[in-house]
């Protein structure tokens, strides 16, 4: 199925994470890494189609359930407060920020949030 005009890409991830206040990137796990603070909020993993946030567990299995075409567990973060999205099922860039500003807000310190 397509999504939208044009597919979600690792570039969009890349520039929407990087332009969120004090946000690195690093390379851990062989793979591009977001960071507020030094903590993780976002991944690049794999092949870079999908990405990693961070997500409360009670929210992550609603949205796995309602729409499991975009969002999925991974079996080793199972255990963690964690969720994969699929780029190309995401509608638009807007849903994308959305997402990666929620993911960003979970790790930022109080301070950066006021």
């Amino acid at each position: 199925m397509f999504y939208g005009l044009a597919m979600t890409t690792s570039d969009d991830v890349r520039a929407i994470a990087l332009s969120l206040p004090e946000t690195t990137e690093k390379i851990a796990w062989s793979m591009p890494t977001f960071r507020v603070a030094g903590k993780m909020f976002a991944t690049l993993p794999e092949d870079e189609t999908s990405m990693a946030v961070r997500c409360p567990k009670v929210e992550r299995e609603e949205l796995v359930l309602a729409e499991p075409e975009k969002f999925w567990v991974a079996a080793h973060e199972a255990s963690s407060a964690w969720v994969r999205v699929r780029l190309a099922a995401l509608d638009d860039l807007d849903e994308l920020r959305d997402i990666l500003l929620d993911s960003w807000r979970q790790a930022a310190p109080a301070a950066l949030l006021e």
